[in-house]
């Protein structure tokens, strides 16, 4: 008979006639006991919510004042930590009415670790992607190279990082293999420099091919004085002498700015007689004996 029947009969009037002075005193103990231990069971219970969803809200509030760490992070940890105290209050529970919680506790363990095995590449990713969010190598909206791709970042998950190639196509590259190897960060930085190599001909006059290359990159609005930019002669090649100009930019207008001065120079060398050589074939003919 179960503590709730005891209780019932003993409501209705009838559990006297129903068991021996001795047996009934037993089973009274025997009830009051399961009802106290219910009821305490019930409590630690109650308490145990409250405070696993309390420290919850507040692992949250703390991950998102951190300067460095992704809202992203703020509800894997809150989740973390809501069924860790989640779990150790069933334990606690279970434990209350001698249920041998060790064997439990082994039980989970084990069946973590082979989780944990047969899905180890996923929680590599996973990893990663904390580590990523935590750190922040790069951030939305920044042109990066990383896990053998390059793009756009578009978005930052726990498991996958999501770019976007410049003709707008899709990549998505999981975080291991990012976190991995080398992150090249085109945007980490305000100022970007821009370097243009001008090969000329062995005829052509250097000093008024360096002179023409600074006129039109001080005409250009973009670049800029300050770290000073440098043109100097570079290489001799087999047909040409180049020339390399270094000019800084701000990141944003790298591109544009390459574009622009490539195409200006290169007719401004046509508008006064610099010649850019190009590779040349000679075919001899040798005619035919008769």
């Amino acid at each position: 008979m179960t503590p709730m029947m005891l209780l019932t009969a003993a409501a209705a009037g009838r559990f006297d006639g129903m068991f021996a002075p001795e047996t009934r005193a037993r089973l009274i103990e025997t009830a009051v006991d399961w009802g106290v231990k219910a009821l305490g069971a019930l409590l630690v219970l109650i308490i145990g919510m409250w405070f696993a969803g309390r420290l919850k809200k507040l692992t949250r509030k703390a991950v998102m004042k951190a300067p460095n760490l992704d809202e992203t992070l703020a509800g894997f940890f809150s989740s973390l930590v809501y069924y860790l105290i989640v779990a150790f209050v069933v334990i606690a529970v279970l434990s209350m009415f001698g249920i041998q919680t060790t064997g439990l506790a082994a039980l989970i363990g084990a069946a973590g670790l082979a989780i944990g095995l047969a899905l180890q590449g996923t929680l590599g990713h996973l990893a990663s992607g904390v580590m990523l969010l935590a750190f922040r190598p790069f951030h939305v909206g920044d042109y990066i190279n990383a896990g053998g791709e390059a793009g756009t970042v578009k978005e930052i998950n726990l498991f996958t990082t999501i770019l976007a190639t410049p003709d707008n196509v899709q990549i998505i590259v999981p975080n291991g293999d990012i976190w991995s190897g080398a992150i090249t960060n085109y945007s980490a930085y305000d100022t970007r420099r821009v370097d243009i190599v001008y090969g000329i001909s062995y005829g052509s006059d250097i000093d008024k091919a360096m002179a023409l290359i600074r006129d039109e990159m001080e005409k250009d609005e973009r670049t800029l004085s300050d770290p000073a930019p440098q043109i100097i002669v570079s290489n001799l090649n087999d047909s040409s002498v180049d020339i390399t100009m270094r000019v800084w930019v701000k990141s944003s207008d790298y591109w544009p700015t390459k574009f622009a001065l490539t195409k200006a120079v290169k007719e401004r060398f046509d508008a006064d007689g610099i010649d850019i050589p190009f590779p040349t074939r000679t075919v001899y003919q040798i005619p035919q004996q008769s």
